[in-house]
């Protein structure tokens, strides 16, 4: 484990317009595994309630956001709504997040489930999982080869 790598659970989340994945890490920081797809709520703060809850039953210390972002490297229409959750969130918990950039997170958990024989349909309900695992697990390594948190901080 690098010098710099810091202790604590970490929760991977992937914003998604009907849909947020949640992953979690081990507290060392080796593994992500996925926890819950939670519904998302336009209209009000019931998926930042459930989500909250799960960071203060697993003792989260620091949320990892995914931030989609164009393979042009430009914005896209989910990336302000990606950092508007990001900073309800880190408001409503009182943890720390980062915004890391999630380029094709997606796209890579359709294709392992696919690679499992999982078809499209029964696919709907993990694949934000699977994206929220893939994520996390990134960040989990890049700060472990760097020895620096990934991504950008939250201003709540």
């Amino acid at each position: 484990m690098s010098e710099g790598f810091r202790r604590g659970v970490r929760l991977g989340i992937d914003v998604g317009k009907a849909r947020v994945g949640v992953a979690r890490s081990d507290p060392d920081g080796l593994l992500a595994t996925p926890v819950e797809t939670v519904p998302r709520d336009l209209g009000g703060d019931s998926d930042i309630a459930v989500i909250g809850a799960i960071a203060s039953e697993l003792g989260a210390v620091e949320l990892v956001v995914g931030l989609p972002i164009a393979l042009s490297g430009k914005d896209t229409a989910s990336t302000q709504d990606a950092r508007d959750f990001a900073r309800r969130l880190a408001t409503a918990t009182a943890l720390p997040a980062r915004l890391v950039d999630e380029r094709l997170t997606t796209v890579t958990a359709h294709s392992a489930l696919r690679s499992a024989g999982k078809r499209q349909k029964q696919t709907r309900s993990i694949v934000d999982q699977v994206a929220a695992v893939i994520l996390l697990q990134y960040a989990l390594d890049a700060e472990r080869g760097s020895g620096r948190p990934p991504g950008t901080p939250v201003e709540p």
